[in-house]
């Protein structure tokens, strides 16, 4: 991104980076509601929207934003932390849950896929704004004194655990998990156990066990 700007498409969205702190950079609509903003607002037609749109039916609006430099994490809150996340609809999905679970920090590896590219950012609903996002190498950066958590598929049940308010929970690649190099830096090795009678299923999508996983900690975390 040479000019470290990100598109954001479709009224909601655009809604929820301008109620932020985003500096908005321009924004192009088919009416005039958000022509307020003056010298950086745009009036368009239809087609002239469809021609810069990276949908198949542009939304009314799309705006660009600048890209924020990301604040310090907090590593005495719940963490969460992407090694090698690949699909945009998986890491928009996450940054959304991490938003509706309350995890204010979410890190990513240098080879998880770009949290600002277009269907990251639709796909999170405008949860950019509420999370905060870093990329760096993992394996230099995990606090060596952090209660970092794994998920694997032959870990220790989540359901049988005493979790901690303060950890960083590793979710892997899609296909090859955690690497081999992070392994070492797991304390404990966490697992969603299947239910199912046959017990075929290879694997759950990592959004999905994100959810789960986000869940059983937050509801562990209730005071009773």
């Amino acid at each position: 991104m040479q000019h470290q700007l990100f598109v954001v498409e479709g009224i909601k969205v655009v809604e929820e980076f301008l109620k932020s702190d985003y500096e908005l950079d321009a924004i192009f609509a088919v009416d005039d509601r958000f022509s307020h903003y003056k010298q950086k607002f745009t009036k368009v037609n239809s087609k002239e929207l469809a021609k810069i749109s990276g949908f198949s039916t542009p939304n009314a609006v799309l705006a660009t934003f600048k890209i924020p430099i990301p604040l310090e994490v907090d590593w005495s809150s719940l963490v969460v932390a992407l090694d090698g996340i690949n699909d945009p609809g998986n890491i928009g999905t996450i940054i959304r849950l991490c938003d509706w679970f309350g995890i204010e920090n979410l890190v990513c590896s240098e080879d998880t896929v770009d949290c600002y590219n277009p269907k990251v950012v639709q796909a999170s609903m405008g949860s950019h704004t509420r999370v905060n996002i870093s990329y760096f190498d993992l394996k230099k950066n995990l606090p060596a004194t952090s209660n970092c958590m794994g998920t694997f598929m032959d870990g220790e049940s989540i359901y049988e655990q005493n979790l901690p308010k303060t950890a960083v929970i590793v979710l892997g690649n899609e296909s090859n998990g955690i690497s081999e190099e992070l392994e070492d830096l797991m304390r404990v090795r966490l697992s969603i156990p299947r239910f199912g009678k046959l017990q075929q299923t290879e694997s759950l999508n990592v959004a999905n066990a994100a959810a789960i996983i986000l869940s059983e900690f937050k509801r562990d975390s209730i005071e009773r």
